[in-house]
């Protein structure tokens, strides 16, 4: 995989089905707050929230990594117990529906704490 210049190169280079699951994300991510920036950070697509990293997102060979923060995570721990979940991320199995609406919870929290 080449390195993106931008969230929309790291999508280009995964598979259609793929493709559809991380625009989804990305639009998601964009349309809750449009005030987040889009960058790559560590080869990953990443918003930010003026100089700070909010949340970064990707794809691997069989699930979909989400990386909302530990605090966030800890928030969502009861929310998180189908998923395989670390200090800082989450995986969505590719083998399952992709929670899009726990992906908003998250999101609409983590702007809540960014407002405060």
């Amino acid at each position: 995989m080449q390195t993106p210049q931008t969230i929309q190169d790291y999508i280009s280079q995964f598979p259609q089905d793929i493709q559809i699951i991380l625009e989804n994300i990305k639009k998601l991510i964009s349309e809750t707050n449009p005030q987040l920036t889009q960058s790559i950070n560590y080869w990953i697509p990443t918003f930010k929230h003026k100089w700070k990293n909010f949340v970064h997102f990707g794809a691997f060979k069989d699930h979909i990594w989400f990386f909302p923060w530990p605090k966030t995570i800890e928030k969502f721990k009861s929310d998180l117990q189908d998923f395989k979940i670390s200090k800082w991320t989450i995986q969505f199995s590719l083998d399952k529906k992709i929670p899009y609406d726990l992906i908003q919870k998250i999101v609409d929290y983590k702007n809540k704490e960014e407002a405060k």
